[in-house]
């Protein structure tokens, strides 16, 4: 039996040194001397039994140890050393917690960040933004950071998918090899990761050399994502956690999410949170949840400014989702007139700065801290243009497009890697469909806060369709602007690049009434604001009245036909689902089809025929 247990303990040692070296065991600095420890037999036996990892605290580790069964002779050699090894590094831990980074030295930690990609991998036709400009500038900081003896983490706020066409359609292929290119250590998941089925998102995780984060989104019961990563940063620990807006379950279709469970941000932060502090110097959160001034959240779930506010103990938040530079005239009010290269002071809620880079790469916000004996100080904080250009007119009147700051060349191997994806989409895109005499407004800070010429286009286009009474679209929905002049397949799918389908549903005038009541108490500024066509009202305090259809008062007892697209139907954005009605019918016609063939024979398009005027009057 001592033999036994002689060779039991060399190969067991073997894996213990082994275990040592792992991603565990670096996370608590565990000393490799547990010897006296695992010298008592029987000792050893009951702490065998008795050890078993909390599969809640460590998703990514879960260890069942067995029970060694008396003197049983059956277990076979590695797995008994197995458990001894995990058994004498776990107690050594659990002996030694973090003890802290090191008293009076001071680590310097420069954090990059970057949010809602959507699909902007490669430069508009200005030459703004880019992956491959922006590697060149990351590139540039890591160096610059290295030399002065510091450390520098690159996090992403979520929402790498959806936007542009050549993305789209490639599954967001080239924008994650991008990032693997660019060196991300983490991002947060965002409501767009789930515009397309389960499969896409299972792949993209596949692809992704760095984790996806995300602490509140359960499946079966379990986290969906890993919750938190904790980096070894030159002796300083940063834990980085993700958090993900609730909003998802209502944003994303619900094909796509109705098996999937969004737990509230905040809670899941209050109860995460402690447990990074045990084990890491400096708190991160990257979240997709939004920042709204003040914490004015209205109809949507709590964004960054609440969360910080309500859970003590993080140090930084590196946000995304509602896609606005965080830079702040005092406090708690926001620069909405932020100017590219202009000085950004990030918010500050409860010790927490809170930064967000605006939106598809047009800006890499670095953020330079100091760590020393417990104080995590921010020394300076710049949002840095990628590209970013402003219109100049010329003396002789004619506008030109200058830089706000310094060009930044692209990385030729970044070119190398994306411009074979590039060339897929250029060659199917580029046909022309349309004519449009003038802008065709989508732009998001317009679309989501009031009719636009583009809504009533895409409303009236869907009724022409289906034969409609009248349309209803959420702003969500409108994804960009078309330009004066010939358009492509890529402008159709630039606005509508989610491929919904269009759909229709009979509704009696009581029930319009009930619906319409739900659509008018829509947050201005959320992608649920909505826009119409067809129809005309006032909305006072939420309340509608005078409504008509077609230019007829709406009568109670009548039934009429409302289109919009199957993402509303299913209960989207919040709005009532329809989807389950027996007049209910889904056309099959996609979208972003449906316009381009409105365009294509109505064009040249006067854009004046659209204007919504006083269509729909709120007081």
């Amino acid at each position: 039996m001592l033999e036994e247990w002689r060779l039991y303990w060399a190969a067991g040692w073997s894996n213990l040194l082994v275990l040592a070296r792992s991603e565990y065991t670096r996370n608590f600095k565990c000393p490799y001397n547990f010897l006296g420890f695992a010298s008592y037999g029987y000792g050893l036996k009951a702490a065998v039994r008795a050890v078993q990892i909390d599969e809640h605290d460590h998703p990514r580790r879960i260890l069942r140890i067995q029970a060694l069964k008396g003197n049983s002779m059956n277990l076979k050699l590695n797995r008994l050393c197995l458990s001894l090894s995990v058994v004498v590094a776990l107690a050594g831990c659990a002996l030694v917690p973090y003890q802290g980074a090191e008293k009076d030295k001071t680590y310097r930690l420069t954090v990059l960040h970057t949010n809602d990609h959507h699909g902007r991998y490669w430069k508009n036709s200005d030459g703004e933004y880019g992956m491959a400009a922006r590697k060149t500038l990351v590139d540039e900081i890591r160096r610059e950071v290295a030399a002065n003896g510091g450390q520098s983490l690159l996090l992403d706020g979520g929402d790498v998918n959806t936007g542009v066409p050549e993305s789209d359609m490639q599954d967001a292929v080239p924008d994650f090899k991008g990032m693997n290119m660019l060196g991300y250590q983490a991002m947060a998941v965002g409501n767009h990761e789930f515009d397309k089925p389960l499969s896409v998102l299972k792949m993209q995780r596949d692809l992704a050399q760095f984790p996806m984060l995300s602490a509140n989104i359960y499946q079966n019961g379990r986290r969906m994502f890993d919750s938190h990563k904790v980096f070894d940063l030159g002796g300083l620990k940063v834990a980085v956690m993700g958090l993900t807006t609730e909003d998802t379950r209502k944003l994303a279709h619900p094909d796509n999410v109705g098996q999937l469970e969004f737990r509230g941000a905040v809670a899941e932060a209050k109860k995460l949170v402690p447990e990074l502090r045990s084990k890491a110097d400096v708190v991160i959160a990257a979240t997709h949840m939004g920042h709204y001034e003040d914490g004015r959240h209205g109809t949507q779930a709590e964004g960054d400014v609440e969360m910080a506010r309500a859970v003590p103990g993080i140090d930084l938040v590196v946000g995304g989702h509602t896609q606005n530079p965080v830079c702040m005239k005092a406090e708690n009010v926001l620069d909405q007139a932020y100017v590219p290269g202009a000085p950004c002071q990030p918010d500050r809620q409860n010790g927490a700065w809170i930064v967000q880079a605006h939106e598809w790469g047009k800006y890499v916000g670095r953020a330079d801290f100091e760590y020393r004996n417990g104080e995590f100080k921010l020394v300076k904080y710049a949002l840095i243009p990628v590209n970013l250009k402003k219109q100049v007119k010329a003396a002789d009147g004619k506008t030109t497009f200058v830089n706000y700051t310094s060009e930044i060349a692209e990385n030729k191997d970044m070119l190398t890697l994306l411009t074979p994806f590039q060339q897929v989409g250029q060659e199917k895109l580029g046909v022309q469909v349309g004519f449009t005499e003038a802008r065709l407004e989508g732009g998001r800070d317009i679309v989501r806060s009031k009719l636009t010429n583009l809504g009533v286009l895409i409303g009236r286009a869907m009724m022409e369709k289906t034969k409609a009474d009248f349309a209803l679209l959420n702003s969500g929905g409108v994804r960009d602007s078309i330009a004066a002049g010939k358009v492509t397949y890529k402008d159709v799918l630039k606005v509508q690049p989610f491929g919904n389908t269009v759909c229709t549903v009979g509704l009696s005038g009581k029930e319009l009434m009930d619906y319409l009541a739900v659509a008018a108490k829509m947050t201005p500024g959320s992608g649920a604001f909505p826009q119409f066509a067809g129809i005309e009202m006032e909305i006072a305090g939420g309340v509608v009245s005078n409504v008509k259809i077609r230019g007829v008062a709406l009568d109670p007892a009548k039934a009429y036909s409302m289109t919009l697209n199957n993402f509303t139907a299913a209960g989207g954005d919040g709005y009532p689902r329809v989807s389950d009605k027996p007049s209910f019918v889904n056309t099959g016609f996609v979208d972003a089809d449906v316009l381009r063939a409105y365009l294509a024979a109505n064009s040249p398009l006067k854009a004046a025929e659209y204007e919504p005027g006083t269509a729909v009057v709120r007081r």
